[in-house]
C-alpha cells in the first residue's frame, strides 16, 4: 500500500526515530508499503519517518539501470559503524524536498549495520551512490535533513519554496 509522504517543514522529520525492539509483521508490512511508495515516487530511500512513522526503519534500491535487477534493501535500525576519510560530492534530492537539490559533501565509503526483515543482522560497505543514499537516509532517523548541510540563506530559500508548494497543495 502505497503511504503518503510528509513534505518541509513538518516537526516530524524533525524528530530523532526510536529504534525498533521487535521485528512484527506490522513492521514488515510497513517496510514493504515504503519500498512500494519509494518506487512509485520514484526514488532510491526511504526513512519510516517520512511517512510518518516516529522508527529507525530505511529501504533503499540505488540501482539505476533499465535492464538491471533490482536491489531492494530494508534496514531496521541501521547505524554507520565506519566511514572513510575520503569524502565525495553528489547532488542530493529527498522525497520530503520534491524538486529541490544542493550538493551535499559526505563520506565517500561507509560500513553499515542493520537487522533485515528476518531478523538477521547485515554488514556491507557501501561505496558511490549507495553510501550517499545510506547516509542520506540514517539522517532521516536523527531528524536530519540533507538541507541540514547547506548554508542557511540556502536552506531558508528552499524551506519557502517548499511551504509555498504545501499551500499550493492544500488548495488543490
Amino acid at each position: 500500500m502505497k503511504r503518503n509522504i510528509l513534505l518541509h517543514p513538518d516537526p516530524r522529520l524533525k524528530k530523532t526515530a526510536a529504534p525498533v525492539a521487535d521485528l512484527s509483521d506490522e513492521l514488515r508490512a510497513l517496510a514493504d508499503d515504503m519500498l512500494e511508495t519509494m518506487y512509485d515516487a520514484p526514488g532510491i530511500g526511504l526513512a519510516a519517518p517520512q511517512v510518518g512513522v516516529p522508527e529507525r526503519l530505511i529501504v533503499l534500491d540505488c540501482v539505476k539501470g533499465e535492464n538491471e535487477k533490482p536491489r531492494p534493501l530494508i534496514m531496521f535500525n541501521p547505524e554507520i559503524i565506519a566511514a572513510s576519510d575520503e569524502t565525495s560530492v553528489y547532488e542530493e534530492g529527498c522525497l520530503s524536498i520534491p524538486e529541490q537539490f544542493a550538493d551535499v559533501t559526505r563520506p565517500a565509503e561507509v560500513d553499515v549495520r542493520w537487522t533485515d526483515r528476518d531478523g538477521r543482522e547485515q554488514q556491507e560497505t557501501f561505496t558511490g551512490l549507495w553510501a550517499t543514499c545510506a547516509q542520506h537516509e540514517i539522517d532521516h532517523l536523527d531528524g536530519k535533513l540533507f538541507i541540514d548541510y547547506l548554508k542557511p540563506l540556502r536552506r531558508q530559500m528552499i524551506t519557502r519554496k517548499m511551504v509555498k508548494l504545501k499551500r499550493e497543495l492544500a488548495r488543490a
